[in-house]
């Protein structure tokens, strides 16, 4: 199981790097909208230079057509890296663009899946990843884990060499369920990570091995003894 960040935010790339065993981190023009009009590449290489190579990072085009669709993901490989995942949405336009993608060799990211044909056909035409939005789905009366599980179940029936990076989530919940049903990653909002770590019964656990370990040494660490 791994996890992404799905933000732009540079302070908050720095800080939860540190903490959490990030995998990598994706954006998108939503996500990017949160920043304000900042210098796109700039700060795309900026996160770069954070999380550094050998974590991905997955940038989002915003063109509509299929040929708008390849000329941004040259200029986002060109200007950032030949390392970035393009990330295309799947539709009649993007199915199109990540075939040819695909075709020179780049990596693809196949977004907003919300059904089961989407991500079919985005692992039949190479992508190297699909994002199916869970909460999304949910919200839309899918199961989302059933379309996660299908997947699963075709990448391991047929040998795709597409991982599961499930997306669009409210709370660690929804993480775990589908990590569960299938999805090998997970993409989330850096705040998922920390409630799930801040609960009260957590802090109230770590209050009281503290105050019966200072009960008896007092304010001495095991490192000082």
């Amino acid at each position: 199981m791994k996890y992404l960040l799905d933000t732009a935010n540079l302070e908050d790339i720095r800080r939860y790097y540190e903490i959490f065993p990030i995998a990598g981190v994706t954006s998108n023009p939503s996500i990017v909208k949160k920043e304000g009009k900042i210098d796109f590449f700039a700060h795309m290489n900026e996160i770069r230079s954070i999380i550094g190579t050998d974590k991905s990072l997955h940038i989002q085009v915003t063109a509509l057509d299929t040929a708008g669709m390849l000329k941004d993901a040259d200029r986002i490989l060109t200007k950032v890296d030949k390392d970035v995942y393009i990330k295309i949405p799947v539709n009649m336009e993007g199915i199109k663009a990540i075939k040819e993608l695909k075709s020179q060799g780049v990596n693809v990211t196949a977004t907003a899946i919300y059904s089961k044909m989407q991500g079919l056909l985005a692992m039949e035409a190479g992508a190297d990843y699909i994002a199916p939005y869970y909460n999304r789905m949910e919200n839309m009366g899918l199961d989302p884990e059933d379309i996660i599980a299908s997947f699963a179940e075709m990448i391991a029936l047929y040998d795709y060499k597409t991982t599961i990076l499930a997306a669009s989530f409210k709370n660690a919940g929804q993480v775990n369920k589908a990590h569960l049903a299938g999805a090998q990653t997970a993409t989330l909002d850096p705040s998922i990570l920390v409630a799930a770590l801040k609960q009260p019964y957590i802090e109230k656990a770590v209050a009281d091995f503290d105050a019966d370990w200072k009960s008896i040494y007092g304010d001495c660490t095991i490192a000082e003894l």
